[in-house]
């Protein structure tokens, strides 16, 4: 895991950096806060590195993060809650004043009530000079007196939404309008599904701690936590196979080996053929953005399957898309006949022209990929698409799970992943912040992506990349998480070129034959 190039989550985009301390590094490896808290017993029991040293190592390494990225700050606010979360803040606020920074340190767990190396960390607190005060009335104010707020109340242990004085100090520190740094991740947000439970801190930086948990990546953990950066605190990984992650970051090795150098001699017939099956009228746009980004993510041949009236107009704006005017199931056969692989939903609507299509393609035996429309028509008519990619949002995923609204989704996303991808027999692709991808065995995510891509076409183009890298001969489940990942670094990579508000799907295509191509 040291001196090699790393990637890191600054505010939900990932960046390629190198020559950073190791607290910068993210491994692959994602844990639950049950694992994490297991890999901190062997720590202290089995590695025998005291619990105190644990959380003196914390806390240091959340005020080394904090002086980095706010050199400038002279006055900070350390909420503190009870056990290590808050036995860390302590940590940070006596390091501050050390530092010669004036400390106002909260506390909402009485130190008296504490216990171990919490309760240890508040007495040197007190010991250095440091007074703690209760979390009550007149303490609001301070915080907006802080040039950085320390969130230490609620850890990842948390299971049940914020109430009470917590949730009051929550809305205090997200009211106070000042840079956040969360101890280990922001208070309210659950460690293993990234939901955010009643309320949340909205953290400009979030430093966590033995093990990268899994909640921090998707989700509204993604969205609260600000810039993201692990230590491991000096402590090792598990053995080989004494404890196998709970989900694995996809990472740029992973996209590079999908996808390795072409061969010297490669013709277009090696590349795959892509068919995507969509474009009802007035949705053609869709089918098209679906077949330039296979295109461009490297596709030999794409040929698209739409309503007669739109074959003109896609030749002539697309000339490298071969567009056949489909009006029912038996046009579609031959074009079914030559193809590697379908990418089925662009644009195909729900009404009897999309329903014979959609069941002329399911019942076609070759690898296939569904989204938008296929969806909703496979939520409707439920059945198994074995070995099948299907890419829904949280709201096509709630359909196709039964539930009542996008919100079951959300709060657990890994979980509804996994229902997917067993009630369907499919490789799942749930969308959102931290993608979560789950061939019903094991479960990935993936970091990159911005709030830039929330606009249309986005979806269609995901499709056909994901339906590209199959036609290169990667294996679906491989592509699922290949194609989000290039997805996701071609959408980051316009945003910073062009800006995230305004963002069009045509911006992230642009950007795929770099990323494909490992430039």
């Amino acid at each position: 895991m040291h001196g090699v190039p790393v990637w890191v989550l600054p505010d939900n985009t990932c960046r390629k950096v190198s020559k950073l301390f190791a607290m910068d590094r993210l491994p692959p490896e994602l844990y639950t806060p049950e694992q994490v808290r297991e890999l901190d017993r062997i720590a202290i029991e089995e590695a025998g590195i005291p619990g105190e040293t644990l959380m003196e190592r914390a806390g240091r390494r959340l005020w080394e993060s904090l002086r980095r990225r706010w050199p400038g700050a002279r006055r900070i606010a350390v909420l503190c809650g009870g056990g290590n979360n808050g036995g860390d803040g302590y940590v940070v606020g006596r390091l501050a004043r050390r530092g010669g920074l004036h400390v106002d340190l909260l506390y909402l767990t009485e130190p008296a009530r504490l216990s171990g190396a919490a309760a240890a960390h508040a007495g040197r607190f007190q010991e250095a000079g440091g007074t703690p005060r209760p979390w009550g009335a007149g303490a609001a104010p301070l915080l907006a007196e802080a040039d950085v707020i320390v969130d230490a109340m609620l850890g990842t242990g948390l299971d049940r939404p914020v109430a009470g004085r917590f949730a009051e100090a929550v809305e205090a520190v997200n009211g106070a309008a000042r840079p956040v740094a969360a101890v280990d991740i922001p208070s309210g947000i659950h460690g293993r599904t990234g939901a955010e439970l009643g309320v949340a801190v909205r953290a400009s930086l979030s430093v966590t701690f033995i093990g990268l948990k899994s909640g921090l990546v998707t989700g509204r953990g993604a969205a609260c936590r600000g810039e993201l950066i692990f230590d491991d605190l000096e402590t090792a990984p598990p053995s080989p196979g004494r404890m196998d992650p709970y989900a694995r970051l996809e990472t740029p090795a992973d996209l590079a080996a999908a996808l390795p150098p072409r061969s010297a001699d490669a013709h277009k017939g090696d590349c795959g053929h892509v068919l995507v099956v969509g474009g009802e009228r007035g949705m053609a746009g869709a089918a098209r953005l679906c077949g330039e980004a296979a295109a461009r993510a490297g596709a030999g041949l794409v040929t698209v399957a739409t309503r007669a009236e739109h074959a003109a107009v896609l030749n002539a704006t697309r000339p490298e898309l071969m567009v056949h005017g489909v009006e029912d199931a038996e046009a579609l056969t031959p074009l079914l006949a030559r193809t590697d692989v379908v990418a089925l939903g662009p644009g195909l609507g729900q009404l009897e022209w999309g329903r014979a299509l959609w069941r002329a393609v399911l019942a076609w035996d070759g690898p296939k990929i569904l989204d938008a429309d296929a969806l909703n028509l496979l939520a409707a008519e439920p059945r198994p698409v074995d070995g099948a990619v299907i890419t829904p949002h949280p709201g096509e995923a709630a359909r196709l799970l039964g539930e009542s609204g996008a919100a079951v989704v959300r709060e657990d996303r890994f979980a509804a992943a996994r229902r997917l991808a067993e009630c369907y027999n499919v490789v799942a692709v749930l969308k959102g912040a931290g993608t979560v991808v789950d061939d019903g065995v094991r479960r990935w995510v993936v970091a990159a992506g911005n709030p830039g891509m929330a606009s249309g076409g986005m979806g269609d183009a995901l499709t056909g990349v994901v339906a590209a890298l199959i036609g290169q001969g990667v294996a679906p489940e491989e592509a699922a998480r290949a194609g989000a990942l290039a997805h996701g670094v071609a959408g980051d990579r316009a945003a910073a070129r062009i800006g995230r508000r305004g963002l069009l799907c045509g911006d992230l295509i642009g950007e795929l034959p770099g990323v494909v191509s490992g430039r």
